[in-house]
């Protein structure tokens, strides 16, 4: 398992366009991946999940994946919400 703390940047946080965005990069990738907000664990590839939890910009979470490629999946999904 791989797992990395980033803080939303994203002015909107994870709503609308850019959740969507999330859920199709983190579709790319065969890893079991999950987003921890709180004590919420949610499936990053599961757009209901994301949009129900309300991440807001400057909120912290926890990326983490379990598969072949969880490094990779982890890094490149980070990037996504760090900018």
């Amino acid at each position: 398992m791989y797992k990395k703390n980033v803080v939303v940047k994203k002015e909107n946080g994870l709503h609308a366009r850019p959740a969507s965005q999330f859920v199709q990069n983190a579709a790319k990738f065969k890893s079991e991946i999950n987003l921890q907000l709180g004590d919420k664990i949610l499936n990053a590839k599961s757009i209901f999940d994301l949009m129900s939890a309300g991440i807001r910009c400057g909120s912290e979470v926890t990326i983490s994946a379990n598969g072949e490629d969880e490094k990779e999946a982890v890094e490149e999904l980070a990037k996504l919400i760090e900018c």
